[in-house]
């Protein structure tokens, strides 16, 4: 099973969109990797049920580190030796460096209760609420909140002062509070360093021998992640790789519409925004769109246009609710946007549509 004495660890998030397209060339990366007979362990902030698609679509078999830190995932009979404290979570040993759910949840509430201070955990909304928060569709909503360990959250009315409060008394109680997109998270106990170190000496066991732990850390825009680089377990690699992945011209509007999708049902973002959430100039992503042929204007068109056909077709969301999801500060707003994409109505949408009309013949 492993050829190489060398083992590469790298964050994956940053090359996935929120609905998990390749971003990046990501997938040649990997093809290089395996061809080259060098375990990639992947470390992300996704779930387990958000990974288990993109995986198996990139033939992906080696550990990989899940829920920022929470835990060492191993595939079945990955390593003939085990570590000495493993669960089974679904086709996964796992070695868990933060406690497991419920513990997260428990201590969100009580620490948002004796603080005073209203979070709204996403594992209790509905599903069209889950869906209106994430701006996906029901389905890929669902699986954002099927974690094994940490809690994912948002405030409700807190104040920049009431945050900062709430991260310090985490802190204090030894609990682990992350920013993740536009969410946050809770967990107890979740560490990268050790996760690495746990899974490092399972290879050095396999391997006998010291397998180099090399860390490929990957800084999207001009590198103003501070916050994420703090995070960087530089103790525990014997090397690390710094990536700065400038925005290409053929992804730049795959980058917006990856931020659209998070930011729309908090209304219509502004290319001054957009621009500052890329790390970039406003004139520089004016210019960068250009030579791609478009503009901000027409990729937020064309983004609201692709979601609203999705959402009448493959949800049970009424035309209000889209409306909110694509960032419409009106019902009619909308309206007129969809009739000028397709020529007609919202509920004159393929599927939809017919089912009406038959609905009015009976």
């Amino acid at each position: 099973m492993l050829r190489r004495t060398q083992v590469v660890y790298v964050t994956t998030d940053p090359f996935f969109s929120p609905r998990a397209k390749v971003l990046h060339r990501f997938d040649h990366f990997l093809v290089e990797a395996a061809q080259a007979q060098i375990p990639c362990v992947w470390m992300t902030g996704w779930t387990r049920a958000q990974l288990d698609e993109p995986r198996r679509r990139l033939g992906q078999n080696d550990p990989y580190i899940g829920e920022n830190g929470c835990g060492v995932y191993l595939p079945e009979d990955y390593f003939h030796l085990k570590g000495s404290n493993t669960i089974r979570l679904g086709r996964y040993t796992c070695i868990p460096i933060a406690k497991p759910q419920p513990a997260a949840a428990e201590a969100l509430e009580e620490l948002a209760a004796d603080l005073d201070i209203s979070v709204v955990p996403l594992r209790k909304l509905s599903q069209r609420e889950l869906s209106q928060n994430t701006g996906l569709p029901t389905r890929e909503a669902e699986l954002l909140r099927q974690h094994d360990f940490d809690e994912l959250f948002f405030f409700a009315g807190a104040t920049d002062a009431d945050i900062e409060k709430f991260r310090q008394e985490a802190e204090r109680r030894e609990l682990t509070v992350l920013r993740n997109s536009q969410f946050w998270s809770l967990s107890c106990g979740a560490n990268l360093t050790k996760c690495v170190r746990e899974l490092g000496a399972l290879y050095d066991r396999a391997l006998r021998g010291h397998a180099l732990r090399i860390g490929l850390r990957v800084i999207v825009g001009d590198g103003k992640q501070s916050a994420e680089l703090d995070r960087w377990p530089v103790a525990a690699f014997d090397k690390t790789l710094s990536l700065t992945a400038h925005l290409d011209r053929s992804e730049i509007p795959l980058q917006v519409q990856a931020k659209l999708v998070q930011t729309l049902p908090a209304g219509a973002m502004t290319e001054t925004a957009m621009a500052r959430a890329l790390n970039l100039s406003q004139r520089s992503l004016q210019r960068k769109l250009s030579e791609r042929g478009t503009t901000f204007r027409q990729v937020v068109d064309e983004t609201r246009k692709q979601l609203a056909e999705q959402y009448l077709k493959d949800s049970m969301l009424s035309v209000s609710e889209i409306a909110y999801l694509l960032g419409f500060a009106e019902v009619s707003s909308f309206s007129r946007a969809f009739r000028r994409w397709t020529g007609q109505a919202p509920r004159g949408a393929p599927g939809k549509a017919h089912a009406e009309a038959q609905g009015g013949k009976a």
